[in-house]
């Protein structure tokens, strides 16, 4: 797991917190991080681009999104839980196919790249 930087949490203002660098991260591979309280999951796709989303699995209560199936359903990347096989999309959090459950959609985080390093846009924690 990486442990990221302290987040000010004088202001209300979103910020931008470094989490890792582009290289801890494998292609279509499941990374955890926390960040201030929070456990999110960091995924790489084929196309570079980073996705953040909750890593608690709201089906069963584990923190376990990150050690998920990574795939694409349509044109959206996809992450399945390793523990009851939803499938969640790693853009919006929406859960695709929730196995003949009630739907519970996971929090998204915006990322981004800069010099290879990823960092999220947290809102403050209070």
């Amino acid at each position: 797991m990486t442990w990221t930087d302290t987040i000010d949490s004088q202001t209300d203002a979103p910020s931008w917190v470094h989490v890792c660098s582009l290289s801890d991260l494998e292609v279509e591979r499941g990374r955890a991080a926390l960040v201030g309280e929070e456990q999110v999951a960091l995924f790489l796709t084929h196309g570079g681009r980073v996705h953040a989303i909750a890593n608690l699995d709201p089906y069963c209560g584990a923190h376990v999104i990150a050690r998920g199936i990574v795939g694409t359903r349509a044109d959206a990347p996809t992450v399945a839980s390793p523990m009851y096989k939803q499938v969640f999309d790693l853009r919006t959090g929406v859960c695709l196919d929730t196995q003949g459950k009630e739907r519970h959609d996971l929090r998204v985080w915006p990322a981004a790249v800069d010099d290879g390093e990823v960092f999220l846009r947290i809102e403050a924690v209070r």
